[in-house]
C-alpha cells in the first residue's frame, strides 16, 4: 500500500480528500495535518510515500514546507493540491520538486488519475531491469508529455507543469474556450496560454475550432476531447 498524508487547513477540506484518496486502489491515509508543524511532526513519527500538500497554511506556506522536507533529507513526494494558481507558485513547486499540481477545485476522476499514474511509476521504476530505466521510461517520470508517434519531450522553455494547468482548464470547462479564456482560468497571460494550447493540439491532446461571430475576426476556441462512454 502507498502511504499518504494530506495537508490542509481546513478539516472539512482535508475529510474529503482523505475520503478521495482512500477510494483510490493501493493507496492508504496514514494521517491527516492542518499546518506545516502538525505535518512534520507527523512525517518524523510515521514516514509516508506521498504528501498531498496546501499551500495556504497558518504557519507557514506549502512550498516552504516541501523545502523543508528536501533539506532535512525526507524521502516522501509531494503532489501540490491548492487554490493557488499563480504562475510564480506554480514554478517555484516545480523547482522545489513537487511531483504534480493540481488546482482546486477539482474531480475525484482527475485527483484519481494523477494518483494512478504515481502508482504505475512507482511500480515501473521498483521493476526496472538493473540494466537501468530507458529513457520512455524516464520520460514518463518526470511528467514529459509523449506525443504520438514519438517520445519527445517538452520544448525547450516549457514547463510540464504549466502545461499540465492548461490541460485541467480545458478538461474542467462545459465547453470550448478561447485562449483569453483558458489564460484568465489559469492566471497566464494571453500569450503564455496560446503558446501551450498550441503545444497541446500538437501533441494530439486538445482540439481546436474557429468560432465564427457576427462581427469581428473569428475566434479559435479549444476543447480537451471526452473520451467515449
Amino acid at each position: 500500500m502507498i502511504e499518504v498524508l494530506v495537508v490542509d487547513d481546513d478539516p472539512n477540506v482535508a475529510r474529503i480528500n482523505a475520503a478521495y484518496v482512500a477510494k483510490v486502489d493501493g493507496f492508504h491515509v496514514a494521517g491527516t495535518a492542518h499546518s506545516a508543524a502538525e505535518a512534520l511532526l507527523f512525517l518524523r513519527e510515521h514516514p509516508v510515500d506521498l504528501v498531498l500538500l496546501d499551500h495556504y497554511l497558518p504557519d507557514e506556506s506549502g512550498l516552504a514546507l516541501l523545502r523543508r522536507l528536501h533539506a532535512l533529507g525526507m524521502e516522501t513526494e509531494v503532489i501540490m493540491v491548492t487554490a493557488a494558481r499563480d504562475t510564480a507558485t506554480v514554478r517555484a513547486a516545480q523547482r522545489h520538486g513537487a511531483l504534480q499540481y493540481v488546482v482546486k477545485p477539482f474531480t475525484f476522476a482527475h485527483l484519481r488519475g494523477k494518483l494512478d499514474s504515481y502508482a504505475a511509476l512507482r511500480h515501473e521504476l521498483s521493476t526496472a531491469p538493473r540494466s537501468g530505466a530507458t529513457q520512455e521510461t524516464v520520460d514518463r517520470v518526470f511528467g514529459s508529455p509523449t506525443p504520438p508517434g514519438g517520445t519527445e519531450t517538452l520544448p525547450k522553455g516549457h514547463s510540464v507543469l504549466t502545461a499540465d494547468l492548461v490541460g485541467e482548464v480545458l478538461r474542467g470547462a462545459a465547453a470550448p474556450l478561447s485562449a483569453q479564456e483558458v489564460a484568465d482560468r489559469a492566471g497566464l497571460s494571453r500569450q503564455t496560454a496560446q503558446r501551450y494550447l498550441k503545444l497541446l493540439e500538437g501533441a494530439g491532446l486538445v482540439r481546436r475550432r474557429l468560432k465564427h461571430g457576427e462581427t469581428g475576426r473569428p475566434v479559435h476556441l479549444y476543447h480537451w476531447p471526452r473520451p467515449p462512454n
